[in-house]
């Protein structure tokens, strides 16, 4: 069963700062509590307490809260009126859709003297003859009943045939509680039949597991797992439909069973998909082969630059903004990069070869991105670059103003880096590019060579 813990106090006190012993004020509703206790040492200056749609079957552990001024257990299994006379400060008692049949028991309420408002609305014993005449009668102290003020006038006719009704009480609440005696052995033989009718299932399939039927499975393993979850499936139906249409009668047993049964099947649709989780493969992030994948998982947003003036390349991923930092993990490879987001991977191959070591990762402040910054293992210097460009330009002047010693001069840049027209490789070009016999061939250069000699250098040209 379940009971009320530290832990779930603590975190319905948040507007208490999670403190307890001060607490004034807590609900504990729909938390499918079924034994109330420890509330009475944890929290002695409690004033309010809501425990409404729980399964509660008994009222206890409250006696020693002395400053409690209103209960509320509506909705719980709860029979008898029982262990609040402790709770002197007590004005307002809800006990709406209870299984109180025994209402004798409200005479445990003449202690609570400042008991000003009783609900029991939804109760067997609201239903008996004489009901509300009863608890007029028997609790002076009471101003108001199920939301009706109690007049004058009601508390003297009651008090005038309190006898009579109090004897037509006690023979409606006897039959009841005979009923509900049969009810609950009626109950206790159902569960029995269940737990058997169990018990054979279990049996029933073990059996199948014969040798031959381990072979066949063996044989036909994805086809034998298809039919499987299938009969499941079918049989799981058929079951929940027999459960909620067979008539049973509203009891604490009834309402017990029901809750179980709800629970059994949530915790059986959790393990089946805990087991997805489990069966489910890892995501492959390199082939068999050694080819790196592509892989965002986490599927963010991210963007690759190529950061031509530094010489490197700059990945920006897009993380959340409050995600903590050492929940990302910075893998740089020489080809590609891996960060491992709570987890799942992001991979990313590179367009060229990095260097892993002078790599470095920052958050930004701003946008909470992660910015990695991978320098290019092929170094380019601009630097050179640029004399290279300068003496492009110096030495095109020096040609021009000398051009007819273009043969004589030798620069001391490499040729292939200038881009300016080289004659005499053009010519060397068309000799090569020359197509024919030999002797044409050597015709054609001798008059390149004169061509070449009388050339006259024309500034305006």
């Amino acid at each position: 069963f379940i009971s009320v813990t530290e832990d779930l106090v603590r975190r319905r006190a948040e507007h208490n700062n999670c403190e307890i012993f001060s607490l004034e004020e807590i609900s504990l509703h729909q938390q499918e509590i079924e034994k109330l206790e420890y509330l009475d040492k944890w929290c002695r200056d409690l004033k309010i307490l809501y425990l409404q749609n729980n399964l509660i079957p008994k009222i206890e552990n409250v006696g020693k809260l002395k400053k409690l001024e209103y209960l509320n257990v509506a909705l719980n299994n709860i029979e008898r009126i029982e262990n609040l006379e402790g709770c002197e400060e007590l004005n307002k008692l809800d006990l709406t859709a209870n299984f109180i049949g025994e209402l004798s028991s409200i005479e445990a309420l003449k202690c609570n003297i400042h008991l000003k408002e009783l609900f029991l609305v939804g109760n067997p014993c609201t239903e008996f003859e004489g009901y509300r005449q009863y608890v007029v009668a028997t609790l002076p102290q009471l101003k108001c009943l199920d939301s009706k003020e109690i007049e004058r006038s009601d508390r003297i006719q009651a008090l005038q045939n309190y006898a009579e009704v109090k004897q037509k009480i006690r023979e409606q609440e006897q039959a009841y509680l005979l009923k509900r005696a049969r009810e609950k052995e009626e109950a206790q033989r159902k569960m029995q039949e269940r737990k058997d009718k169990k018990q054979n299932q279990i049996k029933t399939k073990l059996g199948f597991d014969s040798p031959d039927s381990l072979q066949n499975k063996e044989n036909h393993h994805a086809e034998g797992d298809r039919e499987q979850k299938m009969w499941r499936t079918v049989e799981d139906d058929e079951e929940d439909r027999r459960f909620w249409e067979e008539p049973t009668p509203y009891t604490p047993e009834s309402r017990l069973e029901t809750h179980r049964y709800i629970e059994e099947k949530r915790r059986a649709k959790d393990n089946i998909r805990e087991s997805k989780k489990r069966e489910k493969p890892l995501r492959t992030l390199v082939t068999a082969e050694g080819k790196v994948l592509n892989v965002n998982v986490p599927k963010l947003h991210f963007s690759l630059k190529d950061d031509e003036e530094k010489n490197q390349i700059i990945l920006d991923l897009a993380v959340y903004r409050h995600l903590d930092t050492s929940l990302l993990d910075v893998d740089v490879q020489p080809t590609y990069i891996r960060v491992l987001v709570k987890g799942k991977p992001f991979q990313l191959v590179l367009p060229e070869e990095v260097k892993p070591d002078s790599s470095s990762a920052k958050r930004s402040q701003t946008t909470g991105h992660l910015v990695v910054s991978m320098p290019k293992a092929k170094e380019i210097t601009l630097a050179k670059q640029k004399v290279s460009t300068s003496i492009k330009h110096s030495d095109c002047s020096t040609l021009q103003k000398n051009a007819r010693s273009i043969q004589v001069e030798k620069l001391e840049v490499d040729p292939t880096k200038y881009s300016f027209p080289d004659v005499t490789k053009i010519i060397q070009e068309k000799e090569r590019i020359g197509q024919g016999p030999i002797r044409l061939q050597q015709e054609k250069t001798t008059e390149n060579k004169k061509s070449y000699v009388d050339f006259e250098n024309n500034e305006d040209v």
